[in-house]
């Protein structure tokens, strides 16, 4: 009996060495569990819930495995008792099936309540209009453009800590995923489809943003740093790239659309309905397809015709994506759900 217990703890240890490598993954990057919003801090309750709820079961079923193998072991003056025509406790069956389908029941209803709460397009309750942001993931880097504020940037975000952001999500390459954890989960990104996120950062300070699904040989260089500022410190910094920094030209955006990597790059003007014109790029018969995407914010120039426009319109817009016809973008018609 001794070499099956030997195999057995060498096996537990090199576990145990496996898992902590693993763990080496989980840096500073990746603090799902150090939430900075509201939408991450109920996304944190759910995991700790459900798995509390999971170690309700787990847990006593791994110390009665160890405990009856030690129990009833074969070794000499093992005094358990030996009762090989034992099969039915009625006491033991009411414990081992009751607390499963009671935990699983909660579980369901926890799940139920959360779903609806954290559905991504559903706006976050707050006494501050959110701010529109329009991000495109690009190979092999993201675009931000600002419809209020008439501004762009590459692989960088500022927002004002305390006030809603809704994202709108399209994809102008192969499918991907924009996520903060800090801030809140992943959602999709693809061609075709406009989708809407609800984040918001209660503390000032830096998050790490990146994409979350793989899309080719340089899909690693898409990160991008979040900043978190004071609403005064986010209206300065988005005047000084209005009236110091470039405009994105139709030309520009072609250009930086083509697969290659880039830095931080900031932009005092877009063309205007960029982001629409990105949703229904990929629209089913031609023209048709923008009836699918005429929720998205307009914007982009930043003057009467663009970003105040945009501002003007912003506050109805990717609501209504759902009411596109069937021949439109098809994607576009699941743009609220997060589906």
């Amino acid at each position: 009996m001794r070499k099956p217990v030997k195999i057995g703890r060498i096996s537990l240890a090199l576990l145990f060495i496996l898992m902590m490598a693993l763990l080496t993954g989980c840096g500073q990057e990746m603090m799902v569990f150090d939430p900075k919003g509201p939408i991450a801090q109920d996304q944190r309750d759910l995991i700790v819930i459900s798995t509390v709820l999971c170690l309700i079961v787990l847990v006593p079923v791994l110390i009665m495995t160890a405990v009856i193998v030690w129990r009833y072991r074969d070794a000499k003056g093992n005094k358990a008792a030996y009762k090989p025509n034992w099969a039915h406790s009625t006491k033991l069956e009411m414990i081992w099936w009751g607390i499963p389908i009671v935990i699983i029941l909660i579980l369901g209803g926890v799940t139920v309540k959360y779903t609806y709460a954290l559905e991504p397009s559903k706006p976050i309750q707050s006494d501050q209009k959110p701010i529109v942001v329009q991000a495109t993931s690009l190979d092999w880097k993201w675009l931000f453009t600002y419809p209020e504020q008439g501004i762009a940037t590459v692989n960088y975000l500022q927002i004002p800590k305390g006030v809603p952001i809704k994202f709108e999500l399209t994809s102008d390459a192969p499918m991907n995923s924009f996520w903060i954890p800090q801030l809140g989960g992943q959602m999709y990104t693809m061609s075709g489809m406009a989708m809407t996120l609800y984040l918001q950062a209660d503390e000032a300070g830096k998050y790490f943003g990146t994409a979350a699904n793989f899309s080719g040989e340089h899909f690693n260089d898409m990160k991008f740093d979040v900043h978190a500022t004071s609403r005064e410190e986010f209206d300065k910094w988005a005047a000084g790239v209005k009236k110091s920094a470039s405009p994105l030209t139709q030309a520009g955006y072609d250009a930086l659309a083509k697969p290659g990597r880039s830095g931080e790059q900031f932009f005092s003007a877009f063309p205007d309905n960029l982001f629409y014109n990105i949703v229904t790029k990929y629209a089913v018969g031609g023209s048709h397809g923008a009836h699918g995407a005429h929720g998205v914010t307009s914007g982009g120039s930043g003057n009467e015709s663009g970003g105040k426009q945009g501002a003007a319109v912003s506050s109805n817009k990717m609501e209504d994506v759902t009411a596109g016809e069937a021949h439109g973008v098809h994607g576009a018609v699941h743009s609220t759900t997060g589906k």
